[in-house]
């Protein structure tokens, strides 16, 4: 296993993903709820700009690894995964949203290994539906957590639920277009099973 800067800063955003989480299962009166709302954020701040930080020294410092393409899409969908799930016990995403979101990464993911495996990886690599949905949910995240007036000026929740719908459609519509891609090798690969 490689070890530099880029990962290091992967399993900084692993270690982070818990700390999202926990802030809101500390003995109750640790801290006030929009105390709690405000740690968690910017917890989950932090873990998003490692997430850029580690792709951007990556490939400026050509670190790259296949260690490294592991785990940095691993703890992004560990990190969204953990936030959803704090966010639907809090109400403040419907289950629906986060099973649809959920069940998009590991369907996908599912994909990219079995995709691999025939060598043919390349025929779902991230496409920018992908992208726009991960800037959306990234965005959408931190909203929801934060659940309150930013700079006096709008309520984060608003935005955030908005931007959360966006990032349920973007996620549906990005499944079927990777399941559409890669449909003429599931065919193919079928038939040989047959």
């Amino acid at each position: 296993m490689p070890f530099n800067i880029p990962i290091l800063l992967t399993w900084l955003r692993v270690a982070l993903i818990p700390l999202v989480v926990g802030v809101y299962y500390l003995p109750i009166h640790w801290l006030p709820r929009h105390d709690q709302d405000l740690a968690a954020t910017i917890v989950f701040v932090v873990a998003a700009i490692t997430d850029w930080f580690d792709g951007f020294l990556a490939r400026r410092w050509n670190q790259t690894s296949a260690f490294g393409a592991f785990l940095d899409p691993v703890a992004d969908k560990l990190m969204v995964a953990g936030a959803l799930l704090v966010l639907v016990h809090l109400q403040r995403v419907d289950y629906f949203i986060a099973f649809i979101i959920i069940g998009r990464e590991i369907t996908i993911s599912a994909l990219r290994e079995w995709m691999a495996q025939i060598g043919a990886s390349r025929s779902v690599a991230v496409s920018s539906i992908g992208k726009i949905k991960t800037a959306a949910q990234m965005s959408a995240i931190p909203m929801l957590l934060f659940d309150n007036w930013l700079f006096g000026v709008f309520h984060t929740r608003r935005l955030g639920d908005y931007l959360m719908i966006l990032a349920a459609v973007l996620t549906v519509w990005s499944m079927f277009y990777y399941m559409r891609l890669a449909w003429p090798l599931i065919k193919e690969k079928a038939g040989d099973t047959l």
